[in-house]
């Protein structure tokens, strides 16, 4: 598109995007040890402050009794904070339904012990806004919470964000949503200007529940957040962004706890995720449209996390096409929630359509049990959509690290499924323990041989 470089060279210039991101081919120039790196990240995030003057939401007309539909409350409180220069627009004990809150600068979002901000099950309530669906830019539903280009933005606790996912028409549109989208795919491939790809009200791509597009100084903290429609908290082309001590509820499809993508200089730590896909997924686009923005997500600390959920505890991809690196995974703990076991510990996960690189993830001191499936696994023969959807570009996959991890139950320790074209090198497993293996042997396709020290499947050395 005419002014694709324009708008990457503005992200380069707000700290958005490094200006070495990684490409395709190119090799990341690591530290002797990648764990040095990660005192400098977290260095450098540093979570926004706001001024301590409150907000009320009732104040502007909002009412909490859990029928008024409060939108232009919301919106009113939102603006009057952001006007005044910043501070707190706080939800008080009650229960407060809305529709699609926007966040602005310097606004912190404070749901109050007791509160619970509920989202309303009408598509209606959502209009149509710029943001990314599964890794494709385009025009769609706003999430139930949204903010693009913002500085300085939070959504603290202690209360509770509920989405009601399960309970309106969301769910229904995982059924429905197949030509929908087809069409988006192919609108990527096709390079259709974004504001032509339109969906939202009368289409079947259902929203985020927490999207912060191109913000800079984010914070999510201290609140429980149920029942989304899809991915929890997304931030996109995001910089300096925290996460912490967040309880995520979710259920069903397409409803992971935390997927940053294309972000930089993230802290993700002290959250609970017990969810019905990923608990956290690294993403950075998709296909075409992912290399057509070529921003990657880098420079992400995950720590002391639980993950009650399904599918992975720590997932990158499979939208991964602006590339990922310099991911950190440390002292984590996976096991059985209320309803699922996880199927991965670390997954790893790609196609031939996707290119793009994945350079540095490095897991370390995580405990897991009860693991239904390979406990590490990469691939680069994940799901690959019909035909039509664009040309074989294939992707990269190296330099993934583990350390002392301990695992106890899973089908496999280690399976590394790469591509004939492009093979899975520099994988290292160091100090780690896995027993009730199914498969002791590690399962190794179009892969170099990892380097195993001090490594244990079912009492018996890897070597």
């Amino acid at each position: 598109m005419a002014n694709d470089r324009s708008r990457r060279d503005f992200l380069k210039a707000s700290g958005l995007v490094a200006a070495g991101a990684l490409l395709p081919g190119t090799a990341y120039a690591a530290p002797a040890s990648p764990w040095d790196e990660v005192p400098v990240i977290l260095g450098r995030i540093v979570p926004p402050s706001f001024p301590d003057v409150a907000f009320d939401v009732t104040a502007y007309g909002a009412k909490g009794d859990g029928k008024t539909k409060n939108t232009e409350a919301f919106r009113k409180a939102i603006e009057a904070c952001n006007k005044a220069g910043g501070g707190r627009v706080v939800v008080p004990s009650g229960s407060f339904l809305t529709g699609a809150v926007t966040l602005l600068s310097n606004v912190n979002l404070v749901v109050s012990n007791g509160a619970t901000l509920k989202f309303s099950t009408d598509p209606k309530d959502y209009p149509r806004i710029f943001t990314r669906w599964q890794g494709i830019e385009c025009m769609n539903f706003s999430p139930f919470i949204y903010a693009r280009g913002q500085q300085n933005v939070a959504i603290t606790g202690p209360g509770t964000i509920d989405g009601q996912g399960p309970s309106g028409p969301w769910f229904d549109y995982d059924d429905k949503r197949g030509p929908d989208w087809d069409r988006l795919q192919q609108m990527a491939v096709d390079n259709v200007p974004v504001t032509s790809r339109n969906f939202g009200s009368g289409h079947y791509l259902k929203p985020n529940m927490i999207q912060l597009y191109e913000c800079r100084n984010v914070l999510v903290s201290d609140v429980s957040l149920r029942n989304p429609a899809m991915w929890t908290i997304h931030p996109v082309l995001a910089k300096n962004v925290t996460v912490r001590n967040v309880k995520v509820y979710s259920r069903g499809g397409m409803v992971d706890g935390c997927d940053p993508e294309a972000s930089s200089d993230v802290h993700i730590t002290g959250c609970q995720f017990d969810t019905g896909d990923d608990g956290v997924a690294i993403k950075s686009g998709r296909d075409t449209d992912g290399r057509r923005i070529g921003v990657p997500s880098e420079n992400i600390v995950i720590q002391n996390c639980t993950h009650l959920g399904r599918w992975g505890a720590l997932t990158v991809g499979s939208e991964m096409s602006g590339g990922v690196r310099n991911v950190f995974f440390e002292d984590c703990t996976i096991k059985k929630g209320s309803s699922y076991s996880a199927f991965h510990v670390l997954y790893i996960k790609t196609n031939k359509r996707r290119g793009g690189t994945v350079d540095g993830v490095h897991a370390r001191r995580i405990r897991a049990t009860g693991v239904q499936r390979e406990a590490i696994n990469v691939t680069l023969n994940y799901s690959l959509t019909g035909p039509g959807f664009g040309p074989i570009v294939n992707p990269a996959v190296r330099n993934i690290t583990v350390d002392g991890m301990t695992v106890e139950g899973a089908s496999y320790a280690l399976s590394l499924d790469g591509l004939s074209d492009s093979k899975i090198t520099g994988v290292s497993i160091s100090n780690s323990t896995f027993t009730k293996i199914g498969t002791a042997t590690p399962k190794i396709k179009n892969a170099a041989k990892p380097a195993y020290s001090s490594v244990t499947v079912n009492g018996k050395p890897l070597t």
